[in-house]
């Protein structure tokens, strides 16, 4: 029987994650994974990274490993295992391999320039340099090793060289995308349009328990056993997201999901085809919100985590607030917030694996951010007191006064360990895996300032929208 990858790529596409660790399982079990076919623990590991098990795809690649210690690629795949683990130094190492045995192997060099900060004798600017002048063969690979300078050079406090690296890699990095931002910032527009007190169906309940076998959201039949509790973490990428995700799941009673797809591919499903984004908006206005909870619910715990209290942490869900507002009403929402400028900067500095198109140009990264902050504000007026705004500011500069408003919010008595959360040892496979791996640090409040000549464009659009970009007040 051939290694049914083909049937596990179909459970995931569907939504069938049990299944899919299902057949994951039986054929790392198998006669092909048990004879040590590296080609089949590879694509098993991969497929166990796309569902978020990264001990498990560890385990694999560790296993493969053994029967080809220098294969680049498995190296490669390992170290981002490793990294999502907290494992750096391992992945540090296996990068190290890599660049060693394929040079051209550009993405490592990012990769492994985001791992820690570097210092005046111990970073690799002058072989990237090197490489530089040399001149690299395609532009995918000269984008990553102007974003590897980028990184190293702000870590030596060296913002001009950072920032003139970073900048020939942005553009560089739009020059090969075809992307209008204002499809993205209609798309906002119209989801603010669509999404009115007038399309909240469903009252609030008087608990945060979303039933998944009852048709209808009740606490009628809710058991100790089948209790589930939601918070959504949102807002923009590299805002604190991931830091509060840890946070919060720090706590004995809470496990997070990660960055999932699971509420867009049922919104996307529930909603049937439709001819472009427009549509698609109009039809989940309209969409059987029962099914939606149910096929969410169903999806998330097929995942395989048991705990009171489950948050999803995808940063983008700030589009869907309006249908989590009716289709999980007692969910608990939390809106991270940055001073525009640092989150603008951050975003712009990050080299995203998927998604984010807008951050590469400085107009665009404005013009997103403008509508979003337009989209936040509408959801704040149509759902008063339901979205917990968090400030990174404050944050980093009192966690437990900040974390104690988090708990609070989501209805759950104040732990310590919460504010152990560097030690938390669940996987994280963001772009600040890295940074909460470490205790709290404030030394990103502000960056933007370093490079203020440069994000000039992105401040002028700002500023004639009217956003405040005033110091913000602890």
């Amino acid at each position: 029987m051939p290694p049914p990858l083909p049937d596990i790529d179909r459970a995931i596409a569907e939504g069938h994650i049990a299944r899919a660790r299902s057949l994951l399982g039986a054929a790392e079990g198998g006669p092909f994974g048990q004879a040590g076919d590296i080609v089949l623990l590879q694509g098993l590991a991969e497929r166990y990274i796309q569902l978020g098990l990264f001990r498990e795809a560890d385990g694999l690649y560790q296993k493969a490993l053994k029967l080809a210690p220098n294969d680049a690629g498995l190296l490669y795949n390992a170290a981002t295992a490793a990294v999502a683990l907290g494992k750096m130094k391992e992945a540090e190492l296996w990068l190290d391999k890599v660049i060693t045995a394929r040079p051209g192997d550009y993405d490592a060099y990012y990769n492994r320039a985001t791992l820690r900060r570097w210092g005046e004798d111990d970073n690799h600017i002058e072989a990237m340099e090197q490489l530089l002048k040399a001149g690299i063969p395609d532009h995918k690979g000269a984008v990553q090793l102007f974003y590897a300078l980028a990184k190293e050079y702000e870590d030596l406090g060296k913002p001009e060289q950072s920032f003139g690296h970073l900048q020939r890699g942005a553009n560089l990095r739009a020059s090969m995308m075809r992307y209008d931002v204002r499809q993205d910032v209609e798309t906002m527009a119209k989801i603010a349009e669509v999404f009115t007190p007038h399309s909240r169906h469903i009252p609030a309940t008087d608990s945060g328990i979303y039933d998944t076998d009852s048709a209808t959201l009740s606490t009628t039949n809710a058991t100790p056993e089948n209790r589930t509790k939601l918070v959504f973490i949102v807002g923009l990428p590299r805002t604190g997201t991931t830091l509060v995700d840890r946070i919060l799941s720090s706590h004995t009673e809470v496990a997070s999901l990660g960055e999932i797809s699971d509420l867009a591919s049922t919104i996307v499903r529930l909603a049937g085809p439709v001819q472009n984004r427009m549509e698609l908006i109009e039809k989940s206005a309209e969409i059987n919100i029962v099914s939606l909870s149910k096929q969410y619910a169903k999806s998330t715990s097929e995942r395989g985590l048991d705990a009171p209290v489950l948050i999803d942490k995808t940063p983008a869900n700030f589009l869907y607030l309006g249908i989590i507002a009716r289709a999980m009403p007692d969910a608990r929402i939390v809106h991270l917030k940055r001073h525009p400028l640092d989150a603008c900067y951050a975003i712009y500095k990050t080299l995203f694996r998927m998604g984010y198109p807008y951050s590469y140009r400085l107009d665009q990264l404005a013009d997103y951010y403008i509508a979003y902050e337009k989209l936040m504000t509408h959801w704040h007026e149509v759902m008063p007191g339901q979205i917990l705004d968090l400030q990174y500011e404050n944050l980093v500069q009192d966690t437990e006064a900040e974390a104690r408003k988090l708990l609070a919010h989501c209805g759950l008595e104040w732990q310590d360990g919460v504010l152990a959360f560097h030690e938390n040892t669940s996987p994280s496979a963001t772009a600040s895996a890295a940074q909460v791996r470490r205790p709290v640090y404030s030394s990103s409040i502000g960056r933007w300032r370093d490079h203020a000549a440069g994000l000039e464009p992105l401040i002028e659009r700002l500023a004639t929208a009217g956003i405040a970009l005033d110091e913000v007040a602890a």
